[in-house]
C-alpha cells in the first residue's frame, strides 16, 4: 500500500524591476508516486563541520537534490521495503543521512525520514527559503550584504539553485532571478558550510 502525503506549498517569487514590473511564479510542491536516475556526486563542498565518510567515499550528512519528479521513498533500503510516500518536486533539496550500499536514507525539510536509491538524488545544490517560516518574504539581494539592493521579494518555500555560499550568504538562483540571501535563510546548506 502507497501512503500519498501531498504539500501544497506556495511558492511566489515577485521580482521588482526598473520598471517597476512586479513578476509572480507559483509552484506546487506534491509527494506522490515515481521512479528515474542520477548522480549524487557532481557537488561536493567545503564545511567546518566534521563528517565521516560513507560506503560511497562521500561524506555523510550532506545535501543533495531529486532528479527527477517521482522519487519513490522507502521504510528500508530495498526494493521489498514498503514505499511509505514519494516525493514529486524535481530539484527538492534533501539530505543523505545515513547510507547502505546503493541506497541513501534522506532527510527533508520536514524531519520525514526515507530510503532512496542513490540513481535518483543528484549532487547539484539547490535550496527551499525558509520553510520553518511560512507566509513570511524574504529579500533577494544583488550583493552578499544587507544594505545591498533588492533585486526581488522570495515568498518562503521558494525551491532555487544554491551558486555559492561564503559561509554567512548564499548566491541563489530562481524562477530567472540571481541574487543573495543570508546562509541561515535556506534549508539545503549547513551553517558556515562554504560552496564554491
Amino acid at each position: 500500500m502507497v501512503i500519498s502525503r501531498t504539500k501544497l506549498v506556495s511558492l511566489v517569487l515577485a521580482g521588482v524591476c526598473v520598471a517597476g514590473v512586479v513578476v509572480a511564479a507559483t509552484l506546487l510542491m506534491t509527494r506522490q508516486s515515481a521512479t528515474a536516475n542520477s548522480d549524487e556526486t557532481a557537488a561536493i563542498t567545503t564545511s567546518k563541520t566534521d563528517r565521516q565518510t560513507g560506503p560511497s567515499g562521500l561524506p555523510v550528512p550532506r545535501y543533495v537534490s531529486l532528479k527527477t519528479d517521482r522519487v519513490n521513498v522507502r521504510r528500508g533500503p530495498s526494493t521489498e521495503h514498503q514505499v511509505i510516500w514519494v516525493f514529486a518536486k524535481q530539484g527538492l533539496p534533501v539530505e543523505i543521512i545515513a547510507e547502505s550500499d546503493l541506497w541513501r536514507r534522506v532527510r527533508d525539510s520536514d524531519g520525514e525520514e526515507g530510503w532512496v536509491y542513490h540513481t535518483l538524488l543528484a549532487g547539484r545544490r539547490t535550496g527551499l527559503v525558509a520553510p520553518w517560516s511560512k507566509g513570511e518574504n524574504v529579500s533577494l539581494r544583488d550583493g552578499p550584504k544587507k544594505s545591498a539592493q533588492t533585486v526581488a521579494i522570495v515568498q518562503t518555500g521558494v525551491i532555487g539553485e544554491v551558486r555559492r555560499c561564503t559561509g554567512k550568504w548564499c548566491e541563489f538562483s530562481a524562477n530567472g532571478y540571481n541574487g543573495w540571501l543570508k546562509q541561515d535563510m535556506l534549508w539545503g546548506v549547513y551553517p558556515n558550510e562554504k560552496i564554491e
